[in-house]
């Protein structure tokens, strides 16, 4: 999708912990700029092919430290006890760098991490720098040269409801930069360039999901409180963090203001499945009707790339707004397209 949006190739890292064949040749081919690479299989796999296309590939390793980082496990991934990267603390990391130095056909440029997403403090980001830096200082000692490059990720956490602050780039990076200059002075080597991946952070924010209101329905508690169920013409299949996760959402009233009085409210969506609650637990005005339309913001990160055909649900359009013009970039899809894939074939006898 970046090949085809005419993104710069040399500027692209691929990132994936299972990479296929014919990913890595395409990514090769193409000439991107870095592979991270996930796994020993993967080191292998990438080499082979570099050498088959007569190319070596510049590469980094995405190594694990061990940080344990204040967000929802699944999306936690930089403990021991994960699928992605090279833990530094069993010895993988170091077998790693070892494998990829005595590969001609890969040119070991420097090292990643990403301890998680959806992350508010930046303790997390400093021991994870200072743990990297030490690999780097250990590859120093080995092998006579430096690594040249340092990726630290991402993960910085944005607000998705009225009571969340999103972190601050004013927090974090001089906190960061400050850590490594110290550790690369006391570690005797040279500052490497550092490269961070603040995805969620600049494209989450920009957008905003619209639904419509479609029914309505009021539960009694067991405390007697009463519930209203405001169901809309959307749900899991174009945002499935709540069900996933548990992430949380805020929701306002888009179309009109409202002086009325406010309901304990429960915004779900349109599937056949009782987890398909977009926000559990929000206030809302009690004169929310049919055709009413609800704004979700923060949408932007994890909406549309994540979304789905659930139920065979076809997936909305997609609007750019800017300067008070809207202009269409993504039609509605429409029942066409979900039959589009169909194959009219006979069958033929299995061998």
């Amino acid at each position: 999708v970046a090949l085809a949006a005419k993104f710069p190739a040399a500027n692209i890292e691929f990132h994936g912990n299972n990479k296929s064949e014919s990913e890595i040749k395409l990514a090769i081919d193409s000439g991107v700029g870095v592979i991270v690479i996930d796994s020993f299989d993967e080191i292998k796999r990438v080499s082979s092919i570099a050498k088959s296309s007569k190319r070596v590939q510049k590469v980094y390793l995405r190594l694990t430290p061990g940080v344990e980082v204040h967000t929802h496990e699944f999306i936690s991934t930089a403990h021991e006890d994960v699928k992605f990267g090279f833990s530094i603390a069993s010895g993988s990391a170091n077998d790693a760098i070892d494998k990829c130095m005595n590969e001609s056909s890969l040119e070991l440029a420097g090292i990643h991490c990403h301890i998680g997403s959806q992350i508010f403090e930046v303790d997390g980001f400093i021991t994870a720098a200072q743990r990297l830096l030490e690999v780097l200082a250990s590859f120093k000692n080995k092998y006579g040269k430096e690594l040249a490059e340092l990726n630290i990720g991402g993960g910085y956490g944005i607000a998705y409801t009225r009571d969340e602050v999103a972190i601050s780039p004013e927090l974090v990076i001089p906190a960061v930069a400050k850590i490594i200059k110290s550790e690369c002075q006391r570690l005797k080597i040279s500052i490497p360039k550092i490269s961070i991946e603040p995805g969620r952070a600049i494209v989450g924010p920009t957008t905003t999901t619209i639904y419509e209101v479609g029914t309505s329905k009021d539960v009694t508690l067991e405390d007697g409180s009463i519930r209203r169920y405001i169901s809309v013409d959307g749900g899991m299949s174009d945002n499935i963090r709540p069900a996933l996760y548990g992430a949380t959402y805020s929701a306002y009233l888009a179309n009109r203001t409202s002086t009325a009085n406010i309901i304990k409210t429960r915004v779900v969506g349109k599937h056949c499945e009782s987890g398909d609650v977009l926000i559990s637990n929000i206030d809302l005005p009690d004169d929310i009707k049919s055709g009413d339309l609800l704004a979700t913001p923060a949408t932007g990160a994890y909406g549309r790339s994540m979304a789905s055909n659930y139920n065979h649900i076809p997936r909305p359009a997609v609007v750019s707004v800017q300067k008070g013009s809207a202009k269409l970039i993504l039609r509605r899809e429409n029942e066409q397209d979900l039959l589009n894939l169909d194959v009219d074939q006979a069958p033929r006898q299995l061998s």
